[in-house]
């Protein structure tokens, strides 16, 4: 009953400390993301997607979809929890404390929206190749 009792407390001791570094492997990556200029993203989504409403229910707007991201910031945080370990992010996280790493946190939207536009001018050639060859 000893052997019993004593296993149920050591896998309720290890079952603990695995939750807690979960918990700080989650934040830490939750920080990551914050980093690389994300919050902006969705501050500006917010924004735009709230622009029909009226001026005078624009706080409360603000206030109840600011209320979602930290629900959203967990989710996008498993995702990279699956991809990367808690050193990676550990790494990252140091990385974009930099000057360089916020130059490019400050530079990713409007990089990625350039690539974008030249991504889909790229599929239109592509797609333009793709029709000499099926008439």
């Amino acid at each position: 009953m000893k052997k019993l009792l004593f296993a149920a407390v050591f896998l309720f001791i290890i079952s603990s400390i695995q939750a807690q570094e979960n918990s700080e492997f989650k934040q830490q990556t939750i920080e990551f993301i914050k980093l690389t200029g994300t919050s902006d993203a969705f501050d500006s989504a917010i924004s735009q997607i709230g622009m029909a409403v009226p001026a005078e229910k624009k706080e409360a707007y603000k206030k109840e979809a600011n209320a979602t991201l930290d629900d959203l910031y967990g989710k996008i945080a498993d995702l990279y929890m699956k991809e990367f370990t808690k050193e990676d992010i550990a790494e990252l996280v140091k990385f974009y404390k930099t000057d360089l790493g916020k130059k490019l946190a400050s530079k990713q939207t409007t990089l990625t929206q350039s690539a974008m536009m030249v991504g889909q001018t790229w599929g239109m050639q592509v797609q333009q190749i793709a029709q000499k060859y099926t008439n």
